[in-house]
């Protein structure tokens, strides 16, 4: 599954794995200055004290079928880059929400391995597919009323949670599923990269260098 607009025609499900595909087709630099002035657009506007029905709308950006003209916009993008970084943000919830019990499943798999990466996430215990959906929203909600950096600190500590879960279920199928779980090897090796690059893209916004 990869990062073209196709792909997020009113899909059925998204897995962990769409976070770390890269976007195919389209020269990026065709589409990098809008990328990057609709992403600025974006943030300036959600940390500009607007109402809170707007705020909802920005938050809702890619619920039905939003993510297809995100995708559009800001999947080719760097991902540590502000469009690029968005957009993981986004998918990181449209991706919850479609599969949450997947989601929440791979999570407290993942739990065991760091306390410290379980706080920084911050969802609330025990880790059901309701609250993986709600902390998903609170991130985007704190990426624009909060400190951006600490949104994306959070996100990527979700997303190392689930890479370990699923890093876990793979040694679990080692046995007697070997196909499967080395596509859920691969996938936990790609989410840990999506956190990675949240983290870079943090300290970047804390630089004032996040374009």
């Amino acid at each position: 599954m990869s990062f073209s607009a196709r792909t997020h025609h009113k899909p059925a499900v998204m897995p962990p794995e769409l976070l770390d595909r890269e976007a195919p087709g389209s020269d990026p630099a065709h589409h990098s200055e809008a990328a990057h002035l609709t992403a600025h657009a974006i943030v300036h506007q959600g940390r500009s004290g607007v109402e809170p029905e707007v705020l909802d709308r920005l938050i809702k950006l890619a619920d039905s079928d939003g993510l297809l003209e995100l995708a559009e916009l800001w999947s080719a993008s760097s991902a540590v880059s502000l469009p690029g970084t968005l957009w993981r943000l986004y998918v990181l919830r449209r991706a919850v929400m479609n599969d949450a019990h997947r989601w929440s499943a791979l999570f407290r798999a993942g739990m065991s391995v760091d306390d410290v990466t379980v706080v920084v996430a911050g969802v609330a215990d025990p880790p059901g597919p309701t609250e993986v959906v709600e902390v998903t929203t609170a991130i985007l909600t704190g990426a624009y009323t909060g400190d951006f950096a600490v949104a994306l600190e959070r996100a990527a500590a979700f997303c190392r949670l689930v890479a370990a879960g699923q890093a876990a279920h793979a040694d679990s199928a080692e046995a007697h599923a070997t196909q499967h779980a080395r596509a859920l090897t691969e996938s936990s090796r790609r989410l840990a990269s999506t956190a990675s690059d949240l983290v870079a893209s943090a300290e970047m916004w804390r630089r004032n260098q996040l374009e």
